[in-house]
């Protein structure tokens, strides 16, 4: 049954389309439905209502190729006159179809170690000139007719990515979240790969099979820029990877074209509309299909049910009474200067309460928030401000890019960092990093190790040295503690972002900061209460808003290290076991 629906429109003109970039032909040698056609592709994404399609085959474009020479075929045969009636209806059929669905030339890359690497690429793209980019890529020359899975050595991801790119592509990591993807998801490696193979500039899109659920641990919220360690939010789509016509009915999870796409904001069905959209910070422009009878995806409905966090906020009034816009632009200021984010106005971040919206009028609200922008944060940033709906209501959203060079100023002086869901004003060592990043110079390398602080453990409970295991990701550490004039000054590691903050006091403290301050003085870590699993210990467990938050131990030779306040994104490797018992 054909899936048909009223394209949506935004108010600048632009319309959502519904994209498969991952489709595999009888070109793979693992396609497994024999004697499927182009045409009967073709036809069959039109039943499923897809504007967009890219076809995909394994390490090779004999699947596209195919599809070309069929065409040109017949479209000589009717220049020489020679066409019968079935090649005629069969031209007419393949003139339409082209003429409702964007068809993109592409590959499945099979890179070294086995990750898997879309390349799609215009409509214009001679099929030649994408062979001998699989022979740059080491595909041999008589594997680029096989479509097997498995060619030998390879070159290596970050390569395929670069070279994608660099040909005006598109690269896009295959199932990042799944079998050969590049989130190394249940393998028993990681840490500085994953951030390379998802981090780096020439990737434009992680595909991932979990877009429409809602879970905290889903791929598209582990790579919303709120991590430290991956501070480059990540577009995310699905596709079908089909390597068949239709389902399979005897195993429904063995899907067929056109069964899990997404859908993209975009000016025109163009390849080049397409890519501007995976260069833009605008994350509001793809969401995962879903069918007319259901409620359209709603991004900002998402957002709340995330909360704020590093990389985003909400603020339900926006006047100059109460202090409501000073608060928008110092987040302003903040995101320039962390990792950039996202800013929603007129919304509760509490997802039960109902929107307030920005009234009638959003273009004035629009226009009186840029002045402000424009007016009070020195040097100029391109923030994006336009308006969005949810359950009906309008209201204003405020897209932050991160800053090239910082630091930003609000009203000339005042320098404001995000830190998790907080916006404080930056300390002196903060300050001097930013300025650092703007000079585009290295700070001196930071010590391999903080400095030990004195354990309350007796000495004939000391363990022998054991390896070190990384800290969690988040929270705080306290690493030295000095007392000048009768006023202590403590050095903060922030684990989110490695920065290590020397004379803080209590009262330049940060609420996290303070925390740990606080618990350090008033509940020092008693060893012999802590639940410990190992060298690994739990402390003390938290509720901080909708999030639990763990005071964790960890033993490092003769002393013991504190990490207050490390939420569950921190938790990594054997940590996850100590906060779970």
């Amino acid at each position: 049954m054909t899936r048909r629906r009223k394209k949506r429109t935004a108010s600048n003109s632009s319309q959502w389309y519904t994209i498969d970039l991952h489709l595999h032909t009888p070109a793979s040698a693992d396609f497994q439905q024999a004697g499927i056609t182009c045409l009967e592709l073709l036809q069959e994404a039109e039943r499923k209502d897809i504007d967009i399609i890219a076809i995909t085959d394994h390490n090779t474009v004999a699947g596209y190729h195919r599809l070309q020479e069929e065409m040109e075929e017949l479209e000589l045969l009717e220049r020489l006159k020679r066409l019968q009636d079935t090649e005629e209806k069969r031209l007419k059929e393949y003139r339409r179809l082209l003429g409702k669905i964007l068809v993109l030339p592409g590959f499945e890359f099979t890179a070294m170690l086995g990750f898997h690497v879309l390349g799609i690429f215009p409509p214009e793209t001679n099929v030649r000139e994408l062979e001998f980019m699989l022979r740059e890529l080491n595909v041999p020359p008589d594997k680029l007719d096989e479509g097997a899975t498995e060619v030998g050595a390879t070159e290596d991801v970050l390569t395929a990515y670069r070279l994608i790119d660099e040909a005006g592509g598109l690269a896009i990591a295959a199932h990042a979240n799944s079998n050969h993807g590049v989130a190394l998801q249940g393998l028993s490696f990681g840490g500085q790969t994953r951030i390379a193979y998802t981090q780096d500039p020439h990737l434009h899109a992680l595909e991932v099979t979990d877009l429409d659920k809602k879970s905290k641990r889903t791929t598209a919220r582990f790579f919303d820029g709120s991590k430290p360690e991956y501070p480059r939010r990540m577009h995310c789509i699905q596709g079908s990877d089909a390597h068949r016509l239709t389902r399979d009915p005897n195993n429904p999870r063995n899907l067929g074209l056109g069964d899990r796409v997404t859908e993209v904001l975009l000016p025109e069905r163009t390849f080049e509309a397409l890519r501007e959209l995976f260069l833009a910070d605008d994350f509001a422009r793809t969401r995962p299909y879903r069918p007319e009878a259901a409620q359209p995806f709603d991004h900002i409905q998402t957002a709340r049910e995330e909360g704020a966090n590093i990389v985003q906020d909400f603020h339900e009034n926006y006047s100059k009474r109460g202090g409501y816009l000073d608060a928008i632009v110092a987040d302003v200021c903040a995101f320039a200067n962390t990792n950039g984010g996202t800013l929603y106005i007129g919304v509760s971040e509490d997802a039960r309460k109902p929107p307030v919206g920005v009234g009638a009028t959003p273009t004035r609200t629009i226009n009186a928030l840029q002045a402000q922008f424009e007016e009070r944060i020195t040097p100029a940033l391109p923030v994006t401000v336009d308006v969005q709906e949810t359950h009906g209501v309008k209201i204003v959203r405020i897209v932050v890019p991160r800053g090239n060079v910082p630091p930003y100023t609000l009203d000339e002086s005042q320098i404001y960092l995000r830190s998790e869901a907080e916006t404080t004003l930056a300390v002196r060592d903060e300050i001097v990093e930013l300025v650092a990043r703007g000079l585009n110079q290295p700070l001196t390398a930071r010590p391999a190790a903080p400095p030990k602080l004195p354990s309350n453990r007796p000495a004939a409970a000391q363990p022998e040295a054991t390896a070190e295991l990384d800290p969690p990701r988040t929270g705080v550490e306290i690493t030295a503690v000095e007392e000048r004039n009768k006023t202590r000054y403590y050095t903060m590691r922030d684990l989110r972002n490695d920065n290590l903050v020397s004379n803080v006091t209590w009262r330049s403290a940060r609420r996290l900061w303070r925390y740990a301050i606080e618990e350090s003085e008033n509940n020092p870590v008693k060893p012999d209460q802590v639940r410990w699993r190992g060298d690994l210990g739990l402390w003390k467990r938290r509720e901080h808003g909708n999030q639990s938050r763990y005071d964790l131990v960890q033993r490092s030779g003769a002393a013991l290290r504190v990490y207050y306040g490390v939420t569950e994104e921190g938790i990594h490797g054997p940590w996850a076991a100590v906060v779970e018992e």
